[in-house]
């Protein structure tokens, strides 16, 4: 569901329609009116507000549906072993990548400055202008066997995120 409409139902005027909508697996708020007992569910479809309710409130619980509905993304995950582990699929990144790969994973989907990135590998100073570089060149071609690709945002940084297609040398 991408961005799916989320029906307001009133309850108890409303009951029938929400077991309709409830058996559809469509999307719902359920307004609460007077001394009604709100419902017990986990059904990520479905919450309740008491009204009278200020429209803001309304509006944020439409919309903490509508994410619990949205698929999320897989997250990558680094063991302490320096195995790298994403959808079923495995490899091993050395010890100075870790470093690297651990500040692009705490911040998937977004842009890491070089600085931040120099600072977490080299604390006292990077030694070369083209060390770090280097370093995500074969940290790219790492992350490339498991579906990740690591990608460039000129002059602010990196950027990991899932890779478009088939994975490269990945077998199950």
């Amino acid at each position: 569901m991408e961005n799916p409409e989320i029906a307001l139902v009133r309850l108890p005027s409303e009951r029938r329609r929400l077991e309709r909508l409830r058996r559809a697996g469509h999307p719902r708020l359920i307004l609460l009116e007077g001394d009604v007992e709100p419902p017990v569910s986990v059904d990520p479809a479905e919450d309740w507000l008491r009204v009278p309710a200020d429209e803001r409130d309304v509006l944020a619980r439409q919309e903490g549906v509508r994410r619990r509905l949205m698929p999320s993304a897989p997250k990558p995950v680094l063991d302490e072993a320096g195995l790298l582990r994403f959808e079923g699929a495995w490899v091993s990144i050395p010890p100075m990548e870790v470093l690297l790969l651990q500040a692009l994973i705490e911040n998937q989907g977004a842009v890491v400055s070089r600085e931040v990135l120099s600072e977490r590998t080299w604390p006292e100073g990077i030694r070369g202008r083209n060390a770090l570089d280097v370093h995500m060149l074969r940290l790219r071609r790492r992350v490339a066997e498991v579906g990740l690709a690591i990608r460039t945002v000129r002059s602010r940084g990196y950027l990991l995120e899932v890779a478009p297609g088939d994975r490269v040398g990945v077998t199950a």
